[in-house]
């Protein structure tokens, strides 16, 4: 629906400008040209239509990698796992919103999924993508390394922007680096 996109949209424009903090639900009507009614026919609440734009931004991000994985060749896991640092890295840079919001840990950890942690949901995906894509064998080993995975390449790439509003080129690589190391001990 075109309404709620435009919400959608406008609630990432004002997550950019001002952060969460200072969002609101008529400050997002004003934005998305709609009555303050249309945003609560909707979400109930600032909450609700972030979360929204969190869900949007985990199923972007999916289909984006898997469009990567796809086209690229990547067999090989160093390859996928370069590939969603890759795409993670492209979204925070030009998706309107991602940098203020990445996958709602701003908000609440449990944002995506009142059941799980954000960066479980996160891992779900990878793994999922790993396995249905990149070829890998679903075991509770690649679950496990997954997740310790996502924790910290998620822990390294905050640092790598917070130091630098591009991200830190050197933390990125780090990140890889990490990711390649872990990963290899496990798969290589």
């Amino acid at each position: 629906m075109v309404r709620v996109q435009r919400m959608l949209d406008a609630c990432a424009d004002l997550l950019d400008e001002g952060g969460y903090t200072n969002l609101s639900t008529t400050r997002i009507a004003e934005r998305a040209g709609v009555a303050i009614g249309s945003v609560y026919q909707f979400f109930p609440d600032k909450r609700a239509i972030t979360q929204a734009l969190a869900l949007r931004y985990l199923d972007l991000f999916t289909a984006r990698v898997r469009d990567r994985l796809a086209a690229g060749g990547r067999s090989h896991w160093i390859q996928a796992a370069d590939a969603i640092v890759d795409e993670y890295l492209e979204m925070h840079r030009t998706v309107p919103g991602f940098r203020s919001l990445h996958f709602g840990d701003v908000v609440d950890t449990r944002l995506l999924d009142s059941a799980a942690e954000n960066n479980r949901v996160i891992a779900t995906r990878i793994r999922t993508l790993l396995t249905s894509v990149a070829g890998a064998d679903a075991t509770e080993d690649l679950d496990r390394a997954v997740t310790v995975a996502v924790e910290a390449a998620d822990a390294v790439l905050k640092l790598a922007f917070r130091t630098d509003p591009d991200g830190d080129p050197r933390l990125i690589d780090e990140s890889k680096i990490l990711l390649r190391t872990y990963l290899g001990r496990h798969f290589g």
